[in-house]
This record gives C-alpha cells, sequence and structure tokens, in this order.
C-alpha cells in the first residue's frame, strides 16, 4: 500500500506538458534519433504529437502521429569508389535540392493542413536542425519554445544560430575529412569552405525555404533566421569522447548516443550462425541508405578473396539474394539488427561507411571498425573514430585484397580491441544515460517558458562585434596616432637638437 502511495504521489508530481515533434527529414537514419526521444516522453506522461514520414507501426498512449506520406521518393545512394575526398559542394547542392523538393511537397501533405486545422497549443516544440528549415516556419505559427535537434554533428551553419564557437583552427567543418589537427592549408580550407557553406546556406538554403514557407503560411511570415535564431535548445548526436572536444554554450548539449536502447538477442539464424563461429564475426554493413549491391565487382571480388583468407566468419547486408563468388564463411542477409549484433561478445570488427549513428553503435560496443567513407559526415566521423583508437580509415577506391586483409588484421589485433573497450567506456561514462539527458533538458526548457536566460548575447551579434573588428581597429588607430606622435616628436626633439649643433659649428 505505501508503494502504491508513493507512486501516485510521484505522478501528482510530475507535470505533463504539450510536445509538438518535428521530424520531416526522410532518411530512416534522422527518424531514429528523433523517433525515439518522441517515443520517451511520450511513456513519461506527455502529450505527444508528431510530423513525420514513419508513424509507428504499433501505436501507444500520449502519442499522436501526423504522417506526411511515403518517404520512398528520398532515393538511394550507390556506393562511391572513385575518390578518397568529401565532395565538398555536392552535399550543400543535395540539401538545396531537398529543401525545395521535399519542402514543396511535404508543406501540402493533406494531414499536415488537417493538422494546422486543429488549433492546438504547446508548451514546446522540438524541431529537426539541418536542412529543413521551411518546416521551422510551423514555430510562427504556434508561438512556443523551441528545441533544436541535430541529427548528427553541428552542421556549419547551425553554430551561429546559438553564438556557439566555431574556430576553424581545430573545429573541423563537418563535410571535410580533418580531426581536431589541422595542417596550415587545411586550416586555410577548412576556413574558407566554412565560410562559403555558411553563405551558400543563407542564400540558397535558407532563401528557397522561406519562400517556400511563405507560399504556405503567407507573406505576413518573418523571416525563418529569425526564428531559428529564437531557438531556446540544441540537443546535439555527438559526445565529445568520439567526436573531439569542443567549446559548447549552455544552450547546445551533447546526446550522443540517444537511440541506443536496450539490446536484444539477435534472429534464431544469426544467433546460431554467430555462436558457432570459433573465431568471431566481422560484421559489414553500410547503412540504411547505401545499397550493398551497388558494389563495384571488382572491388567485392577484392573484399571477398580477402574474407576467405581470414578465419573469422562475415555477416555482410547486402540487398541482393545471391552474390557470385561468395566464400562459406560469408552470409549476406537483405536486413540485420545491427545494434544487436555488434553488442554481441563474439563480434570482433565492424566494416562500415562511417555513418554517425553505426559508428557510435560500434563504439558503444567496444567493437573496432574499419571505416570506408562515402559522403557528407562519414568523413569527420572516420577521422575521429581514428583519431580516438576506434577504426582505421580504407577508402574504397584503395581497397585490395591485400589492403582489405591489413586492415582487418589490424582491427582484429587484440591490442586494438582495447583500445576500443576503453574508448567504449569513456563514451558511456556519463551522469546520465544520453536519452533521459534530452528529456531532462526538453522539461527544462517547457519548465522555464523557453529557457532564454542559457541563450548568449553572440546570438544574433553582427560579425564584427563577434571578432571584436572594431575593437581592434580602434586599438590599432589608437597605437597608430601614438606610434605617429612619438614619431613626430621624436623627430622635432632630434631637429631642435641637432639643427643648433650643426649651427654653431658652421659658426
Amino acid at each position: 500500500m505505501l508503494l502504491v502511495r508513493l507512486w501516485l504521489i510521484e505522478v501528482c508530481l510530475v507535470e505533463s506538458y504539450n510536445i509538438l515533434v518535428l521530424c520531416p527529414h526522410r532518411s530512416r537514419s534522422h527518424a531514429n534519433v528523433c523517433l525515439p526521444l518522441a517515443q520517451a516522453l511520450s511513456k513519461k506522461g506527455h502529450q505527444v504529437t508528431v510530423v513525420s514520414h514513419f508513424p509507428l507501426e504499433t501505436p501507444i498512449p500520449n502519442y499522436v502521429d501526423i504522417n506526411l506520406g511515403n518517404s520512398s521518393t528520398l532515393h538511394d545512394i550507390d556506393v562511391i569508389h572513385g575518390s578518397s575526398r568529401p565532395q565538398k559542394w555536392s552535399i550543400v547542392q543535395i540539401l538545396n535540392y531537398f529543401t525545395q523538393k521535399h519542402c514543396n511537397e511535404d508543406l501540402r501533405s493533406p494531414s499536415l493542413r488537417r493538422f494546422f486545422q486543429t488549433n492546438q497549443t504547446y508548451d514546446v516544440i522540438i524541431a529537426e536542425f539541418f536542412n529543413s528549415d521551411c518546416f521551422l516556419s510551423v514555430i510562427d505559427a504556434f508561438k512556443a519554445p523551441l528545441v533544436g535537434l541535430s541529427p548528427g554533428t553541428i552542421m556549419h551553419w547551425t553554430n551561429e544560430k546559438f553564438g556557439s564557437p566555431s574556430n576553424p583552427s581545430y573545429i573541423p567543418n563537418n563535410n571535410l575529412d580533418y580531426s581536431d589537427r589541422i595542417s596550415f592549408f587545411g586550416r586555410v580550407e577548412n576556413l574558407l569552405v566554412g565560410l562559403l557553406h555558411n553563405l551558400y546556406y543563407d542564400t540558397m538554403i535558407m532563401g528557397n525555404g522561406e519562400r517556400i514557407a511563405k507560399e504556405f503560411f503567407g507573406r505576413d511570415l518573418p523571416p525563418l533566421k529569425d526564428i531559428v535564431s529564437n531557438s531556446s535548445l540544441l540537443l546535439v548526436n555527438s559526445h565529445f569522447s568520439l567526436n573531439l572536444p569542443r567549446p559548447l554554450v549552455p544552450g547546445v548539449v551533447e546526446i550522443g548516443g540517444m537511440h541506443i536502447t536496450r539490446i536484444k538477442r539477435a534472429p534464431e539464424d544469426l544467433e546460431k550462425w554467430i555462436n558457432e563461429s570459433t573465431h568471431g564475426v566481422i560484421y559489414f554493413s553500410l547503412g540504411s541508405m547505401i545499397k550493398g549491391h551497388t558494389f563495384p565487382d571488382e572491388k567485392r571480388q577484392e573484399f571477398l578473396k580477402a574474407f576467405g583468407r581470414l578465419p573469422q566468419r562475415v555477416l555482410w547486408k547486402y540487398e541482393n539474394d545471391t552474390m557470385p563468388g561468395k566464400p562459406d564463411n560469408v552470409m549476406i542477409q537483405k536486413w540485420m539488427p545491427q545494434l544487436d549484433i555488434l553488442c554481441h561478445p563474439n563480434v570482433k570488427a565492424f566494416i562500415s561507411h562511417g555513418g554517425l549513428l553505426g559508428t557510435t553503435e560500434a563504439v558503444h560496443c567496444g567493437v573496432p571498425v574499419m571505416v570506408m567513407p562515402q559522403y557528407g559526415d562519414q568523413f569527420t566521423n572516420a577521422k575521429a573514430l581514428e583519431a580516438n583508437g576506434g577504426g582505421v580509415i580504407l577508402h574504397l577506391y584503395e581497397a585490395t585484397e591485400e589492403k582489405v586483409y591489413d586492415a582487418l588484421k589490424t582491427i582484429l589485433d587484440p591490442k586494438f580491441k582495447k583500445q576500443a573497450e576503453e574508448l567504449s567506456t569513456r563514451f558511456r561514462d556519463r551522469p546520465m544515460p544520453p536519452l533521459e539527458t534530452a528529456i531532462y533538458w526538453v522539461e527544462y526548457v517547457a519548465r522555464h517558458r523557453g529557457a532564454h536566460h542559457m541563450r548568449t548575447a553572440a546570438v544574433g551579434m553582427p560579425l564584427y562585434k563577434y571578432l571584436l573588428l572594431d575593437v581592434i581597429a580602434f586599438l590599432l588607430l589608437v597605437f597608430g596616432l601614438v606610434f605617429a606622435a612619438s614619431f613626430y616628436v621624436t623627430r622635432a626633439i632630434f631637429r631642435k637638437l641637432f639643427g643648433k649643433k650643426d649651427k654653431q659649428k658652421g659658426d
């Protein structure tokens, strides 16, 4: 009876909020970051409304789906193997394309239009901060505090919205392939690419998003930049132990690994295959968007030959029913429960494209990784993982049988495994689990009606002021005047002194 009373008291003390969650991106990996938070908030007693392309298969209490429709228009991506460098401009051009195409389609979704007719009010809004800024126009309609959610490391153009430092001398642009130890010319590139990305974002991505939003909401919509700059908080899917340390303002909170939930047993056939492998298992997956069957034939054969020389078994997520030349120690399946496999004690290594969710899961499970980055932030993720001793990088264009074999032997070494486990220990060592951390800060923003006391004065500050250019110019002027005055006074004194002597000699 006492336990029941305590439980009732606790329930009464928990304040329930009405929360709107905007997850409009059509990638499953983005939804895998956003939706666990929405579900956890609903299970805690909050009323949660979720706008996304991924409605729950089984409804849960306090959770309402606003289905934007089929997400199939986000095209699958072929394996890229022709370059070792990231595509600096294609990524922002792709984001601009998605902004125009998907904003046009999604803001005109019949379910979204019906949702706006309900005239709901919300205590807080959680919105994905990536490229879907047209959806942030929704915030103006509801006049609620905004919490941003970054599905990856902070996009370069997001820093200024929170006044978060982004010093290019040691903080890499997440579309480049640098760690925090950057050479001189690397710093030049890091600075220039960051400036150009910001310019492209402000003029093209934000500009197109604002135009589309005004067509939907009306011409009196305030600038999207003003709406975004009024954000209360940013939850970032990163952690300094993996993604390298950097200074963060109070309004930016790291919640890397938030999507990682309870580990389950793998399906019976996979569990049997893993358990029966005397020397362990290597797991091979290129994520949800890059399809394994697009692997170039010649490169696939190099990998298969390398696998045939190893005593370990290989689980390869591969979308075709058959794979020519597959050795007996390789099993292919179109889908596998990645986290459950990676955390199995008999899984010894992971071959990955460097997506942040898979990288985070490998670090959480203490599994060394061979990374083949393909696009976007995967190059930065790979560099960060390598810098922290959790993996090695092998670009697909240079992958031969020998190089694949050597890279795998490196990460299969017990010493490398120990490094990965030490990284896992650092990654897991936190005051609260990441999902609970995210819930706490969402509730904090709701409790304090936006918690704008956390925002630094740097938000919205002109660049010349933020960089102290006016102060530097003033000091240079003062020093210049002092120097000039000292010069002319000294010259006058010398002329007076030495001028008299010259006259005396002449006399």
